[in-house]
């Protein structure tokens, strides 16, 4: 079994190949507002980043892997681990389809659901968390249908064009993922 394999997708590490597709979705206006970007992304950063992207975890304090189809080995999206905390045992999570046409193809809860199996049994972490805006109703249900729990409210937090909005900021436990298991009868590891 794969430890980064889900029914749908696999998550695997970024490569110098990724570079174009990289510059594409990091320079997506329509994103910067969920990424809290304000400025485009040069190909000589990109070239930094993938550059570095070979160090681990414990010695970057970030994970980004690429969500590619099992099928096609397409890639679909991105997700991260930043602000790895190892002392406390605990990391932010975000993540990204990268194009309009992928959305609502379930990439996103079986790379989620993958990388929170591979968070608590391999790198055993105690917690994850998010923040995502109130506007991002689909983000929202997906943190939530994966066991993440709004622990708190920002308010005011982000601002746009249309004003001021909230953040919520949600949490899963190590716990809660064990519970979660138990609860679904099944296995999460995706075997």
């Amino acid at each position: 079994m794969e430890p980064l394999k889900g029914n749908r997708i696999r998550l695997r590490a970024i490569e110098p190949e990724d570079e174009d597709l990289l510059f594409k979705w990091e320079n997506d206006q329509s994103i910067w507002q969920v990424s809290n970007t304000l400025a485009p992304f040069s190909r000589k950063i990109l070239r930094e980043y993938l550059a570095q992207a070979h160090l681990d975890i414990f010695q970057a304090r970030q994970l980004r892997l690429v969500i590619e189809t099992l099928e096609e080995s397409m890639p679909v999206g991105l997700i991260d681990l930043f602000d790895f905390d190892p002392h406390n045992q605990r990391a932010g999570i975000g993540i990204l389809i990268g194009e309009s046409a992928e959305w609502g193809k379930g990439y996103a809860k079986d790379g989620l659901k993958t990388l929170l199996n591979y968070v608590f049994k391999v790198l055993l972490l105690n917690q994850v968390y998010c923040s995502i805006d109130e506007s991002n109703i689909a983000s929202l249900n997906l943190f939530k249908n994966a066991g993440f729990r709004i622990t708190g409210i920002k308010e005011k937090w982000n601002r746009s064009f249309a004003g001021w909005s909230n953040e919520w900021f949600l949490q899963i436990t190590s716990d809660d993922w064990s519970a979660k298991e138990r609860k679904e009868g099944i296995s999460l590891r995706n075997s």
